[in-house]
């Protein structure tokens, strides 16, 4: 492949910057290629041309923006190769995570070009009747996160298109090159101003949610950011999804099957290396069948997830994505450490070749204490505390916590007592004797403090749009 170049993309236009940065290669800490950032007036520009695109865009029918996602995806399923070598180098992701990235941000966009909003009747009597109909808010910001760069930037783009709005995408400053690309690849699909991307920092986001002409936001991050996202957006009464942190936690009960929740808890903790909205963070396992459970987890961590430095080796497990995120895991195994806590397998910090690249080995610990920073703050990284409980109401207490409301999971045999557990948890998806795996056709959205509002499924394309109601005298 030839070197690749970067740009952002305003009004189908290609920018360079005098100002650029450039990402490290997680599993090397070798430097990639320089990326421009966007300027003040860039942003402005981007704007403007989603403003002017907007009136013609937002009267297209729901079929012709369903045939333009189709041309979406196909410059993602024509590029594969491309994206998925650029993806590798910027997350540290092997082959196959970074296919999978690309695999699943195609299928999400192939489903909403088959499913939309359409009209609906609200009543109807002799007299009246009333049709809600849905209206495209404007110009939609999409401030994305760097743990699935493509899966969670398309989610934001084809819901906002299919829904009539134009869209600018903000990728993740530690992971911009697959998303700009991919929209740089995507000129002429659409309308010029219709989809546009812009890379930056903070202080680009922070103009963003500031900015009068930008209708919503849609923001995947941290909770302290998303607070400020969301303070920012009330100045103007933007609309705003958060998808923000998930200590989630993982319940086996006594007679879970454990050749289904073994495996299912370590691929929930230690697929993409932990990083993973919805990953297993706290599992909690009945202290009836700890010891066997706890056994069984570390040979299954030891022999599927392990540190592969080659990225073309089949492997789901991988390094930390970024030195920031590197250094908050190194340091909850530091904690760990520091407090005595039984490290039962891995705890090694900076096993690269040479000390090289953000690798952390996977790694739990035995029952730390239930206050611990590992138990009371998302990890978001290889590192797995096991609990034990032995009373119901007990353990769902400890399990919802306040930054616990995005995802959880049930192991038991009895389908009927998994259910009655996953109706207590408070999250916003409670997977019953599987790992936590976001499903493109399902609302996915946070509660408490784990976000506002939410996306996916067609009960997500919702805040995209207001809904107007008709009144029909008959």
């Amino acid at each position: 492949m030839a070197e690749p170049q970067f740009f952002n993309i305003i009004n189908d236009e290609l920018r360079g910057s005098e100002n650029t940065t450039t990402v490290t290669n997680p599993r090397t800490e070798e430097d990639l290629w320089p990326c421009p950032v966007a300027t003040t007036q860039d942003f402005e520009d981007a704007v403007a041309a989603a403003h002017a695109a907007f009136p013609s865009w937002s009267q297209t029918t729901v079929p012709e923006r369903q045939a333009a996602l189709v041309k979406l995806a196909d410059v993602l399923r024509d590029n594969r190769d491309e994206l998925a070598s650029i993806l590798s180098l910027e997350t540290g992701k092997s082959a196959i995570l970074a296919n999978i990235d690309i695999t699943n941000s195609i299928a999400q966009t192939l489903y909403y070009s088959t499913h939309a909003l359409s009209d609906q009747i609200q009543h109807e009597d002799a007299t009246t009747r009333v049709l809600a109909t849905h209206h495209p808010l404007g110009l939609v910001a999409a401030l994305c996160p760097w743990n699935f760069p493509l899966i969670l930037a398309s989610i934001k783009v084809v819901s906002a298109l299919v829904t009539g709005n134009c869209v600018l995408v903000k990728p993740s400053p530690f992971t911009p090159y697959a998303v700009l690309r991919w929209v740089q690849l995507s000129r002429g699909v659409l309308p010029p101003g219709v989809l546009q991307a812009l890379h930056g920092g903070a202080d680009l986001g922070a103009a963003i949610t500031a900015h009068p002409g930008v209708a919503k936001v849609s923001f995947t991050g941290t909770i302290a950011t998303g607070k400020k996202v969301m303070a920012a957006c009330a100045a103007t009464l933007k609309r705003v999804t958060l998808e923000l942190a998930g200590n989630d936690a993982c319940v086996v009960c006594e007679d879970a099957d454990l050749e289904v929740a073994v495996p299912g808890v370590a691929a929930g903790a230690f697929f993409n290396a932990g990083q993973v909205c919805v990953a297993s963070k706290r599992v909690y396992v009945h202290e009836g069948i700890y010891e066997e459970f706890l056994r069984r987890l570390v040979e299954e961590v030891r022999g599927k997830y392990t540190v592969v430095e080659d990225a073309g080796m089949p492997s789901v497990f991988g390094p930390v994505d970024n030195k920031v995120q590197y250094e908050v895991v190194k340091g909850i195994v530091k904690d760990c450490k520091a407090r005595g806590y039984e490290i039962v397998t891995g705890g090694g910090v900076g096993v690269g070749k040479g000390g090289r690249g953000y690798w952390i080995e996977p790694t739990i610990v035995r029952k730390p204490d239930e206050g611990s920073l590992l138990v009371q703050e998302e990890q978001f990284g290889p590192i797995l505390p096991v609990l034990s409980w032995s009373d119901e109401d007990d353990v769902i207490r400890r399990s919802n916590l306040a930054n616990a409301g995005l995802g959880a999971s049930v192991y038991s045999r009895d389908l009927a007592r998994a259910e009655r557990i996953a109706r207590r948890l408070e999250a916003g998806g409670v997977w019953i004797n599987q790992f936590e795996k976001p499903n493109h056709a399902a609302f996915f959205g946070g509660i408490k403090d784990s976000g506002y509002g939410g996306e996916m499924g067609q009960q997500g394309l919702l805040s995209y749009v207001y809904t107007k109601s008709l009144h029909f005298t008959k």
